[in-house]
């Protein structure tokens, strides 16, 4: 749009320069004239229109004095003399990662911290955050548009030292981990406020301890789980011995009934029920062999 108005400049200038030439192409001059200042006008009109794509919202700047108000997300008529910057009011992330070509710089660009214990802890982070709209004049003016480097990079990797020096290096890699997440996460969101900025997540990707600690974590891992195995196997071996005793007292216990219970008299009773129910059989005879002996019935088939 300037560069449309600046060679309309310049044909109005040639324009004129050729009016009173013996030039051969000072007919042209009306032509060359009229061509600027349609295109004169073309710029401007086009400078007086600002288009905001959705999810941005656009800051106002006159001669260096930014505007308090912004441009929401569509088309405005502004002053054509007015510098519009646009600013991303969308959620972005900002990683900090020791693998090569993951973070936002290249190279190894962990946080690398000192424990409660004095040891160092290497540490992946991804920070979510987005621009408060209203603020996004004073993001301009006391910041710049680079706020990334400014104010997410230093003020994450800064609380997130200060705050690490609570915890032993064990705690930080198990138990605490997800306190310390929180611990920062409320510290920086309060930097975060005070500049324009909303601090929407913190996600602890990865923390590395020194070789010879996790080393013993992980042996102390092992033991136990070696020991919590062994407590089953005594545990499942106590019950199928308690299973076995139980079974072992009930054949007892059946043995004791049956011997104490059957009399002489109530054997010689079954006896006899049984011998009538062959006999009353059509498929059976019964013949008496011996006096007072037990009866042999022979079957007719």
């Amino acid at each position: 749009m300037i560069l449309l108005i600046i060679i309309g400049v310049v044909l109005v200038i040639i324009g004129f320069s050729l009016k009173d030439n013996s030039n051969p192409f000072s007919k042209f001059s009306g032509t060359i004239r009229i061509i600027g200042f349609l295109i004169i006008a073309l710029g401007l009109l086009s400078s007086m229109f600002k288009q905001i794509d959705a999810g941005k919202v656009g800051v106002k700047s006159l001669y260096g004095n930014v505007e308090p108000d912004v441009l929401e997300s569509g088309l405005h008529m502004v002053n054509p003399l007015l510098d519009i910057t646009v600013f991303d009011i969308q959620t972005q992330n900002y990683t900090m990662s020791a693998i090569h070509g993951e973070g936002a710089q290249e190279g190894d660009d962990a946080i690398r911290v000192l424990s409660n214990d004095g040891l160092e802890v290497v540490i992946d982070l991804t920070v979510l955050y987005r621009i408060v709209p209203q603020d996004a004049p004073k993001i301009l003016k006391g910041i710049g548009e680079n706020y990334t480097d400014k104010i997410v990079r230093p003020v994450t990797r800064t609380r997130i030292r200060d705050n690490a020096v609570y915890y032993d290096a064990v705690a930080l890699y198990s138990t605490k981990r997800n306190e310390f997440q929180q611990r920062i996460f409320k510290t920086i969101e309060v930097d975060f406020k005070k500049r324009g900025l909303v601090l929407e997540q913190l996600l602890i990707r990865n923390i590395n301890l020194p070789a010879s600690v996790k080393a013993t974590i992980e042996s102390k891992i092992n033991a136990e789980q070696d020991a919590q195995k062994m407590t089953f196997v005594l545990q499942k071996e106590k019950q199928e011995a308690e299973r076995k005793r139980v079974e072992a007292q009930g054949i007892a216990d059946y043995q004791r009934i049956i011997s104490t219970g059957l009399t002489d008299k109530q054997l010689q009773y079954e006896q006899i029920k049984a011998q009538k129910e062959i006999a009353t059989s059509n498929n059976a005879k019964i013949i008496f062999m011996g006096k007072g002996s037990a009866p042999v019935i022979l079957s007719d088939k």
